[in-house]
């Protein structure tokens, strides 16, 4: 008893007035103390067996500014079907976007939702939205309508296809959730024994006062017991952001392996993003729903490229010197010449070939940020980064490449398993997807490999095998650390960040 401190003591009789139970908040309250006290106090007696904490965790949703326009408009994907059934269940995307009222972000949005839920075919070659039926009315939607009627709902009194929608609507980034903690503090036998033997409580203070010794008041008072091992408030140093430590310790384990960094500009030239890529000029992944177009200024300055331009400009045209019969249409420099937002990290390949810095054999790798418009949910995003590598030389074969491709996945990844399955990229043949499995996380695609084609390799000066891969490091990372969702690869959420153990 001697041990208990002021607060303490105030805390014990406190418990004993309101039953022996009840939240920190109605003792700090009932005994007239700050919470923080009380919190301090409970901590001490409940490592001295005096009395029990109870923890229940609360989480509350609201719907956020997008949630209520949903809330009130519909969600769009509902919105767009609404008006295809209205155009009697098939009519062309634009037409059906605008009879919703719906914005061009709005229906993109709604596209990938009507795609993800089944509620329509999406023929994205003529462009033509098909429903056979309307479809019901779905438990996000539900969700959705009783968070407009009771403005904030618990999500641990939800059933559980309610539960669902919610884990929907969060990931559409439409709710506002508070997580609380609700403590009750609860006196054991051992509490009520002390209780019952009687304390009282004594001013203590921490140090002598010229005003305790005048007035006398210091034979009344305990001088408080410093206590090293006293509970503490956490302290949250600053650390690099878990993925960007991620990035940095992957380059230097690329370096370490005798790797050298590639770098280039974020802006492209449509030259090296595509061109020398020998990706055709009409290739769908060129028109303006799969890149970024820079508006001013348009174009760049292809003129210190000159000799592998003509180089590049006669392989597509008729193949050149490559053995190849090329794509035989007629090339447009003014179109090698837009400038673009970088779309794919082999672009820094391209760059690498034809410098003159280029080492035969060699080994090159990039980590670069690029771009590309897309829905943003949990799997996709408009920006991410990539992680692009060749290795060239003499006798370099298909073999090396998957090995290569394995060790990466086991190593960097800590992926459990590894396959292959055959791909096509207009740069390199043979191509291959790398897919990889983790226990407790399942299969993802993490990107594209193969061998760069003569086409791409002969025009920019290299006259050897070129091994080449760009796989999202993106994914990477979300299976090495167990996340669902990619957006958590930026976030500045200090809660989540802490949870982590990363600040």
């Amino acid at each position: 008893m001697s041990e208990l401190r002021e607060y303490e003591r105030k805390t014990l009789l406190t418990l004993k007035v309101l039953g022996g139970r009840a939240t920190v908040n109605e003792v700090a309250e009932k005994g007239n103390l700050a919470h923080a006290a009380v919190m301090r106090a409970a901590l001490s007696l409940e490592e001295a067996g005096l009395i029990r904490v109870h923890e229940k965790k609360v989480t509350r949703i609201r719907l956020n500014e997008e949630g209520m326009l949903y809330a009130e408009e519909g969600l769009p994907e509902r919105r767009l079907v609404k008006a295809l059934k209205d155009m009697g269940g098939e009519a062309p995307m634009e037409e059906a976007g605008e009879a919703a009222g719906l914005s061009k972000r709005l229906l993109a949005i709604a596209l990938g939702w009507i795609s993800r839920k089944g509620w329509a075919a999406v023929d994205r070659k003529e462009r033509v939205l098909r429903m056979p039926i309307e479809p019901p009315v779905g438990a996000d939607e539900k969700l959705l309508a009783s968070l407009k009627r009771e403005g904030t709902l618990t999500v641990e009194e939800l059933d559980e296809e309610m539960q669902e929608a919610f884990k929907l609507l969060k990931g559409r980034r439409i709710l506002e959730v508070d997580e609380e903690t609700f403590r009750e503090l609860e006196l054991t036998d051992e509490g009520w024994r002390l209780l019952r033997k009687g304390i009282e409580v004594v001013e203590e203070v921490t140090q002598l006062t010229p005003n305790l010794i005048v007035t006398g008041r210091w034979r009344k008072v305990r001088l408080r017991r410093y206590n090293i091992k006293a509970p503490v408030s956490k302290v949250w140093p600053g650390k690099k952001h878990p993925y960007l430590r991620f990035l940095d310790e992957l380059r230097e384990r690329l370096v370490a392996l005798g790797f050298k960094e590639m770098t280039g500009p974020i802006v492209e030239l449509s030259f090296f993003n595509c061109d020398a890529l020998y990706m055709p000029q009409n290739h769908p992944a060129r028109e303006v729903h799969d890149m970024y177009f820079i508006k001013e200024p348009a174009y760049g300055n292809l003129k210190p490229y000159e000799d592998a331009l003509r180089n590049v400009k006669e392989t597509h045209e008729n193949g050149w010197t490559t053995g190849s019969t090329g794509w035989g249409y007629k090339f447009s420099t003014l179109e090698a010449s837009r400038l673009v937002l970088r779309s794919q990290t082999t672009a820094l390949s391209a760059r690498t070939l034809l410098s003159k810095e280029l080492e035969i054999p060699g080994k090159y790798f990039a980590i670069a940020r690029c771009y590309r418009p897309d829905v943003v949910d949990r799997t996709h995003l408009t920006e991410f980064n990539q992680v692009e590598g060749i290795v060239l030389g003499e006798d370099l074969s298909f073999r090396d490449l998957l090995g290569i491709l394995e060790r990466f996945a086991v190593e960097i990844a800590e992926a459990d398993r590894v396959r292959f399955r055959p791909g096509y990229f207009p740069f390199t043949e043979p191509s291959v997807e790398l897919h990889a499995y983790r226990e407790g996380y399942g299969w993802m695609e993490f990107g594209g490999a193969g061998i760069f084609r003569p086409e791409v390799t002969l025009p920019l000066g290299v006259d050897v095998p070129v091994l080449a891969w760009g796989l999202g490091v993106d994914r990477i990372f979300m299976m090495k650390t167990n996340i669902d969702d990619i957006r958590y690869l930026f976030t500045q959420d200090l809660e989540w960040l802490r949870g982590r153990g990363v600040i």
